[in-house]
């Protein structure tokens, strides 16, 4: 059977279904932010820093002092106004713009499920999610009952994308032949209730963990886009998540993920979850006034709009697989680890010295503390962007302070996936006169190994 991409772009889906999505997008995001705050975590992880680690080419963020409380305010709010759907178009922007701000402040707490949220934040800029269910319907008192079927697929898409490639990076040799790291951390987890001291520490269910976890992420998206396995799917999307967040530190996460998979279900779902809503909403829906509901929303520009998404896909396919330009071992170097859905695949950890040398041949070493956190150390310790950023922040403080000539050096011993640690960085390298760049780091030593793999 033949594929005309015209006649998709024709077909049309209910408009309670991306409703549902942007209300539990928005509580979620809301909450999220209450939390970070809630934990005193604007302060130890923003404030308290007297240096900030960049992405590269973004340098120019900055942390705002004290106004850093008021852009997560802004963010909460514009959260909420998303959630609600009032001036969604404006709260969406906002969103976006604050809350991937955020994120690049300091790439100390860089995680997958930030960069997520600030994607598919960008991608609903584009969908019309407040056409049905919002304030914005009862401003302008009227709504559209269906819209474009690939406002809705783009968000399935995006979602099929992060997990398949998830499961692809879990092909490799550590993850499924050496039950690697999750060797290392669960046995960690003796204090569980009753399968902590037992099952936790069985190598067999180490083993189980890994193989399962890469299936899953392969198969969840196809089991969750099929009818007949969607609801059995969805409750294994419940289960994994609750229980690698039981396991594992790693927030929001897995309930952005569990709301998300709503949206894989027919819309009769979706209208219940509504009609639960305004039973909740009580008085407020009964003083409502009338909406005219109108058959279709038509999206507006989409001519430009569908490049924009096109474009953003082909991005998301291909950026993950930028590694491949690089050499080594890409667990080890990581030049292409960060924005490519590379979920919790190795312990690294690393112990990094820093001597500094000034023209007349003086040198002392550098008490890391002195300058950084324990997070910022131990992110530092291991990844080599960090340690040049670092090396050059150091040469320039000790320059101002009046040493001639600076020259810094690092000693690095680093441990990947339970081997012996082993020297990283070239030790004869005056890593104060390297610059950063998209360029390989030939001062990285080569990893003693073979991980083979995608």
């Amino acid at each position: 059977m033949n594929f005309s991409f015209k006649t998709y772009l024709n077909k049309t889906t209910d408009a309670a279904t991306l409703a549902v999505f942007r209300i539990g997008f928005g509580v979620m995001m809301c909450y999220g932010i209450i939390r970070f705050w809630a934990k005193d975590w604007i302060d130890t992880v923003y404030l308290q820093p007297k240096f900030h680690f960049k992405y590269y080419g973004f340098e120019w963020v900055h942390v705002l002092g004290n106004y850093t409380y008021l852009l997560f305010l802004i963010c909460g709010l514009s959260a909420i106004f998303v959630a609600i759907g009032y001036k969604y178009r404006l709260a969406i922007i906002t969103f976006f713009i604050s809350f991937t701000y955020i994120e690049l402040m300091d790439k100390t707490v860089y995680l997958n499920h930030y960069y997520f949220i600030s994607i598919l934040s960008f991608l609903m800029i584009f969908l019309p999610a407040n056409a049905y269910f919002s304030l914005d319907n009862y401003k302008s008192k009227k709504a559209f009952n269906t819209m474009p079927k690939w406002c809705v697929d783009s968000i399935k898409l995006l979602l099929g994308i992060v997990y398949f490639y998830a499961g692809l990076a879990k092909i490799n040799s550590d993850w499924l032949f050496r039950a690697q790291p999750l060797k290392i951390w669960l046995p960690s987890k003796y204090d569980l209730p009753f399968i902590g001291e037992t099952v936790m520490q069985q190598e067999w269910f180490h083993f189980a963990m890994s193989w399962s976890g890469m299936l899953y992420d392969l198969l969840i998206p196809f089991f969750l886009l099929y009818k007949r396995t969607r609801f059995v799917a969805f409750l294994f999307v419940i289960f994994f998540h609750v229980f690698t967040r039981v396991l594992f530190p790693i927030g929001m996460f897995p309930f952005v993920m569990i709301v998300s998979a709503i949206i894989f279900f027919d819309a009769t779902i979706h209208h219940k979850i509504l009609n639960k809503i305004k039973s909740l909403l009580g008085f407020i829906s009964a003083k409502a006034k009338p909406i005219q509901y109108k058959q279709v929303y038509a999206v507006r520009y989409s001519k430009l709009i569908l490049p924009i998404i096109g474009l953003f896909f082909a991005i998301q396919l291909l950026f993950p697989f930028r590694y491949l330009l690089y050499p080594g071992e890409l667990f080890w170097t990581e030049e292409g680890y960060r924005l490519s859905w590379r979920v919790m695949l190795m312990e690294k950890m690393g112990n990094t010295t820093f001597k500094i040398v000034d023209k007349n041949g003086n040198s002392f070493l550098v008490n890391n503390s002195d300058f950084l956190t324990p997070l910022q150390e131990k992110q530092m310790s291991s990844q080599p962007d960090f340690i040049l950023e670092y090396a050059h922040y150091l040469g320039d403080h000790f320059s101002s302070q009046g040493h001639k000539g600076v020259e810094v050096y690092a000693k690095s011993y680093v441990a990947l996936n339970g081997r012996l640690s082993q020297l990283f960085v070239d030790e004869s390298v005056n890593l104060y006169q390297e610059k950063e760049s998209f360029k390989h780091k030939d001062w990285i030593l080569p990893f003693k190994d073979e991980i083979k793999g995608l």
